[in-house]
This record gives structure tokens, C-alpha cells and sequence, in this order.
């Protein structure tokens, strides 16, 4: 995408400056000469994601480093009894993921069953046109058996879990990082997860 942000003799030079980081980027500059060259990068978008380079210039010497910077979003589902099915079904709902994940159910009883023919699964663009709501409706499901819908991209995994008995309906959720980076950098969303990692710069200081 090309030049993020220079830094050149004790102040910013930005006349080469991609245009997509236009007005959002910025670096510590009371803090450079000590050794702080870290970027800020602000209204942080899904179409920063990318390998950044990092280049250093000093009198002292000079380094570089690449870092890969992920975005995502991911938020925890709701599962509930479908009662528009014709039959005795599960509904799993999402609103955000980013990229697109995949649905998987299971069951406590039988683990081993394949419930990819029982359900059908949808994914729809939510109205920024990137992240997509996941639905996903389980069909013929039986009382007193605990069902798992598990919604897993390459940021987080998240299970919905759901019992019913002729008594009450229990439900429980859970989310999952895959990245142990990750659970440092999470800030919420209209209840969607938006994962920010490694993020740095090009600099070139002399």
C-alpha cells in the first residue's frame, strides 16, 4: 500500500504518504530519540490489514522488521428453539463475522454424529458490505440432549450451547481467541469483537 508514515529529521514527512492513511497515522515524537518508534493509527479499518514494514536509520546503525497485522470481527451467538421450523429445531445466530467462518453442530449424546446434512446455514453481508451475519437452523433435534453450534474463523471460535427438557430451555455461550496475541488487543463493537494485531510502521529516522 506503500509509505504509512515517515519521521525524518525530528519531524513527520508525509509528502509521499499513502492517501488511505491520510490524517490517521502519527508517532510518538518526544519519545523517538529515546527509542519509541511505535505507530498510532487511528479509525483503524478491515482493509488495513497487511504486512507492515518497519525501517529504522540511525547514526548508530540501522534494523527493519515485518509484522502482519490481522483484522476481524466475531461476536458471540445466539441459539434459541426456531418455532417457524416445521419440525423440532435449533436456530444459531450471529450478527458479525469477518472473514467467513464455518458453522459446525454437535451434540453431548452422540459426538460423533454428522449434523452437516440436518442443518442448513446461511451467511449474509450485513450494510457495510464486509462483515456477514451467520444463521444456522438444526433440524429434528430430540429432547434432553445438549447441542453445540460452534462458529469458527481464523480469529476467534465461539459455541452456542442449548438443552431442552419438558421443563425449561437452558442456554450457554462462550468465546475463544485463536491468536494468544489477540486477547491483549479486543475492543467491542455493536457486540462484535474486532481484533487488532501486531500493527507497526515504516520510519525512517536520521
Amino acid at each position: 500500500m506503500g509509505l504509512v508514515h515517515e519521521f525524518k529529521e525530528g519531524k513527520d514527512d508525509l509528502s509521499d504518504q499513502n492517501e488511505m492513511f491520510r490524517g490517521r497515522t502519527a508517532v510518538f515524537a518526544d519519545q523517538v530519540r529515546v527509542g519509541n518508534a511505535s505507530l498510532r493509527l487511528k479509525n483503524v479499518q478491515l482493509t488495513d490489514a497487511g504486512t507492515y514494514k518497519c525501517y529504522i536509520v540511525t547514526s548508530k546503525g540501522k534494523g527493519n522488521a515485518n509484522l502482519e497485522y490481522k483484522t476481524g470481527a466475531f461476536s458471540i451467538p445466539e441459539i434459541d428453539v426456531d418455532y417457524n421450523a416445521s419440525s423440532e429445531s435449533f436456530r444459531c445466530e450471529a450478527p458479525r463475522w469477518f472473514p467467513q467462518p464455518t458453522v459446525v453442530w454437535t451434540s453431548q449424546v452422540d459426538q460423533r454424529a454428522n449434523f452437516s446434512e440436518a442443518a442448513n446455514t446461511s451467511f449474509e453481508l450485513n450494510s457495510e458490505n464486509v462483515t456477514m451475519k451467520v444463521v444456522s437452523v438444526l433440524y429434528n433435534v430430540t429432547i434432553n440432549n445438549t447441542y453445540s453450534c460452534m462458529i469458527k474463523n481464523s480469529i476467534a471460535k465461539a459455541t452456542g450451547d442449548i438443552k431442552v427438557t419438558d421443563s425449561e430451555i437452558k442456554r450457554r455461550s462462550h468465546l475463544e481467541l485463536l491468536d494468544s496475541e489477540a486477547s491483549r488487543c479486543v475492543s467491542s463493537f455493536f457486540a462484535t469483537g474486532w481484533v487488532l494485531l501486531s500493527l507497526s510502521s515504516y520510519l525512517m529516522l536520521k
